[in-house]
């Protein structure tokens, strides 16, 4: 059976739960060497267990002292690196933005751009050092269309692709590939509090919110984190060779981002 990652080197942020694990335990699956972090360790020791070559670090990505601590250990660790993927993210706050509070667009923006360049910033001399490689940003839908209540969130979001098309050029030459993925509504915990905050904002029900994020799409439905995973494993591999500078969507086709 065909394994189109085995033997690559991969760092993989916010690696313990969601989108990120999916990614991680995909790789992990396929035979690839995975180093993730997370902010907390609660995922760790089940993934040790399950998995060789598998490490992990606590690190928040907006901070960049944590950030090269997490990658001087993978570097030492793997040897080198083949892949970046860029997860970690927050959903910022819900609201108008006469009602965002400063402190919390900064937290945003902090974690949601700052981070993903730090850690391109630490990746790009390990992936030249290998002669090419692959960089993943994960952006939204969010950041190809406005969405209301949403402007910090967005605004990070538009950024990332931003991000990535200029890297794509930038890298090019170096054989290095950098690509957005924007994932629909991903079903679970998460999305469960953004509907339940827009629902107490708007004065509708939790039903009629969800209700209305299942219609945002043609195929009128949520994302499972293994279809993010399903999409970074193929642009990673060599069938994605010639695929960079892309801001893919696996959404389901969305048609709006209003959920009235």
């Amino acid at each position: 059976m065909s394994r189109p990652v085995e033997g690559l080197r991969v760092v993989v942020t916010a690696g313990g739960r969601s989108i990120g694990r999916a990614i991680a335990e995909a790789f992990l699956a396929g035979g690839a060497r995975v180093h993730i972090c997370d902010i907390d360790d609660a995922s760790f020791a089940e993934l040790q267990e399950r998995y060789e070559g598998f490490g992990a670090s606590i690190a928040d990505v907006s901070d960049a002292a944590a950030v090269d601590r997490l990658f001087d250990t993978a570097l030492a660790e793997l040897g080198g690196l083949d892949v970046l993927v860029n997860n970690a993210g927050i959903p910022g706050p819900v609201g108008l933005l006469e009602d965002v509070e400063p402190a919390d667009w900064e937290r945003t923006m902090a974690v949601n751009v700052t981070g993903q360049y730090l850690c391109a910033r630490r990746a790009i001399p390990a992936l030249r050092q290998a002669g090419g490689g692959s960089i993943v940003n994960i952006a939204s839908t969010a950041g190809l269309m406005g969405y209301g209540l949403r402007a910090p969130y967005v605004a990070s979001k538009w950024a990332v692709i931003g991000l990535t098309k200029t890297l794509a050029i930038d890298l090019g030459p170096d054989k290095i590939r950098v690509n957005a993925i924007c994932p629909g509504t991903i079903d679970g915990v998460r999305m469960d509090g953004v509907m339940a905050t827009e629902a107490a904002l708007t004065g509708r029900t939790p039903e009629a919110v969800r209700d209305g994020y299942l219609r945002q799409s043609s195929l009128r439905t949520f994302i499972d984190p293994e279809d993010i995973a399903a999409m970074v494993l193929f642009i990673c591999s060599a069938a994605g060779a010639k695929v960079t500078g892309q801001a893919l969507a696996v959404d389901g086709h969305t048609e709006t981002l209003s959920t009235g």
